[in-house]
């Protein structure tokens, strides 16, 4: 018996291997190009607030960050946990790095 079958009181039952088509992969890039787009998009319009402008900036790399790390790094799928984790690590890590390093310029 193979590792894609289970036996079940006499009857076989074949997983299969559940497969990603291309169709999700052009929504989340037309996704990454949308938020890519409204950046450049609050940036060219002149008129808004600088301060509404960095915040639509942040939101807009977050999301990104997530679509590329979910989608294209495959880290949404089972079994990468670990890399999640070291990958979190990694952000307090360097957070705590930049926030020491301000406070040692200006304290």
């Amino acid at each position: 018996m193979t590792a894609n079958q289970q036996s079940n009181e006499g009857h076989t039952v074949k997983h299969r291997h559940r497969v990603e088509g291309p169709e999700k992969h052009i929504v989340v890039f037309i996704f990454s190009i949308v938020l890519t787009a409204i950046a450049f998009a609050a940036v060219a319009a002149g008129g808004i607030n600088t301060a509404f402008t960095i915040i639509i900036l942040l939101v807009m790399a977050v999301l990104q960050v997530f679509v590329q790390m979910g989608y294209w790094m495959h880290l949404k799928d089972k079994g990468h946990l670990m890399p999640i984790l070291f990958m979190i690590g990694g952000f307090f890590v360097a957070s705590t790095c930049i926030v020491m390093a301000l406070f040692w310029v200006w304290w």
